[in-house]
């Protein structure tokens, strides 16, 4: 999973352009985010067709406030420059919870 310090619009739209990329919005300092961490490899493996990006969202705050990412950690999926799901909230997420929630997007 590629990680992306500084994180703005344009780099939002050059990453998104084409395919399915999935962006977590994470934090060093949140523990919910340390968490989810052991299960990213696992998921990234069983989605090989998906692009992973890991967001600082220290980084990105005023693209995170006009994204509405509130919370964290969370997920924003794109297919070809067009967001098509978010599992946003400032809730603990599981293994299951995430791939569940990528799985609903197909």
């Amino acid at each position: 999973m590629e990680q992306i310090k500084a994180f703005d619009k344009d780099k939002l739209t050059e990453i998104t352009k084409s395919g399915r990329v999935i962006l977590e919005f994470s934090a060093d300092w949140c523990p919910d985010c340390r968490f989810l961490d052991q299960f990213l490899p696992a998921i990234e493996k069983d989605f090989a067709d998906s692009k992973f990006y890991q967001i600082d969202r220290d980084g990105a705050v005023d693209l995170a406030k006009e994204m509405d990412i509130m919370g964290i950690p969370s997920f924003v999926v794109y297919q070809d420059g067009q967001e098509i799901g978010r599992l946003v909230n400032k809730d603990r997420k599981t293994k299951e919870e995430v791939e569940n929630f990528l799985r609903s997007l197909d």
